[in-house]
C-alpha cells in the first residue's frame, strides 16, 4: 500500500510539473534553431501560446511561437521616440498627458508590422500606417 501511495504521489507531483512547463518541446526546438546560442530566454504562456523574451545585441526582444513550434509573431522593443510620426500624433491627441513608457516594433509571420505603445497598465496597438487598432491590458 506504501509503494501505491508513493507511486500515486510520484504521479500527481509529475502531473503538476508538466502542466507549469513554460513551453513545448516543439516550440523550444523551433526557437534554439532560429536563434542559437541564446541563453538568456525567459518563457511563459500567453493565450495559448508560448512567449520567450530575451536580450538580443542590446535590444528586449520578444518572439511567439504556437505549442507545434510555428512562429506566430516577433517583437523587438524600441523607444518611444521611434514609434512612427503617425503613433505620436494619435497618442497626444487621444491620450493627453499619458507618457508613453516605451514602444515596439511587431511583426507578424505574413510580413505585416505593428507599432505598440506602451503606457502605463496598457499597450496601444497600430498598423504599419499608424492607424489605431485597439488597446490592450499590459
Amino acid at each position: 500500500m506504501k509503494k501505491f501511495i508513493l507511486a500515486a504521489s510520484l504521479c500527481v507531483s509529475v502531473a503538476v510539473i508538466a502542466q507549469k512547463s513554460e513551453s513545448t518541446p516543439q516550440a523550444k526546438a523551433a526557437f534554439a534553431k532560429a536563434y542559437p546560442g541564446v541563453t538568456n530566454a525567459k518563457w511563459e504562456k500567453e493565450d495559448g501560446n508560448y512567449e520567450v523574451t530575451f536580450d538580443q545585441k542590446g535590444n528586449k526582444v520578444s518572439v511567439i511561437y504556437n505549442a507545434k513550434g510555428i512562429l506566430q509573431e516577433s517583437e523587438i522593443e524600441i523607444k518611444a521616440t521611434e514609434l512612427p510620426a503617425a503613433v505620436t500624433t494619435y497618442m497626444k491627441e487621444h491620450y493627453k498627458g499619458v507618457v508613453v513608457k516605451s514602444g515596439a516594433k511587431i511583426t507578424k509571420t505574413d510580413g505585416s508590422i505593428n507599432y505598440e505603445a506602451a503606457i502605463k497598465g496598457k499597450d496601444v496597438l497600430f498598423d504599419a500606417n499608424g492607424k489605431f487598432i485597439k488597446e490592450a491590458k499590459d
